[in-house]
This record gives structure tokens, sequence and C-alpha cells, in this order.
């Protein structure tokens, strides 16, 4: 019984301890955030479609962020997208902003 009891605690020391392993990140790409920060530089794909939970006073500010003044006009189309006018080293443009909040002049 000894002897038995002795291998079945070997045993449980030689198996590794399974629940302590890490779980993964949550965004296993970090290089592509859901949301750009204004110096992060745009997604070249920008103004990307998507469900966006930008209110207008955040897309506003964001726009401000990103350099423009005066951003006026602030409308939500079918695809998500903010778009506006606003002006940037004195010239008037129309502006976009996505659901990732890549501001993008066209």
């Amino acid at each position: 019984m000894r002897h038995l009891l002795a291998a079945a605690l070997l045993t449980v020391m030689a198996v590794p301890a399974l629940a302590q392993t890490t779980a993964p990140a949550a965004n296993p790409n970090p290089s592509t955030p859901a949301v750009t920060t204004p110096n992060s530089g745009n997604n070249p794909g920008a103004p990307a479609a998507g469900a966006n939970s930008f209110t207008e006073g955040q897309a506003k500010s964001r726009i401000e962020a990103a350099g423009y003044t005066g951003v006026t006009g602030l409308m939500k189309d079918k695809d998500g997208i903010w778009r506006g006018q606003a002006t940037k080293a004195g010239k008037s443009q129309a502006v976009s902003l996505d659901y990732q909040g890549n501001v993008v002049p066209k």
C-alpha cells in the first residue's frame, strides 16, 4: 500500500500545473486597434464602413484632435461614417470619420 501511495504521489508531482497558464491577449494583433488615436495614422482603407458608436460631439472632437477647425454639417451616413466640412491649414474640405476613429479628408 505504501508503494502504491508513493507512486501516485510521484505521478501527481510530475504532471505540470495546467491551471497556471495565462490567457491570450484580448487583441491578438495589437497593431490594428479597433479605435485609432489621432497620432497613430490612418487605416489605408479608411473610411471603413461599420457600426459607429461615436456621438456627433465625439466625432467633432475627434476630427478637431486631428488638426481641423470649424467642423460643421456632421451627419452619419448609411455606412456608419460621419461626414462633414472642416478647415485645415486654411483650406475648407470634406472630412469623414469611421468607426475605427480614422479621420479622412476627401
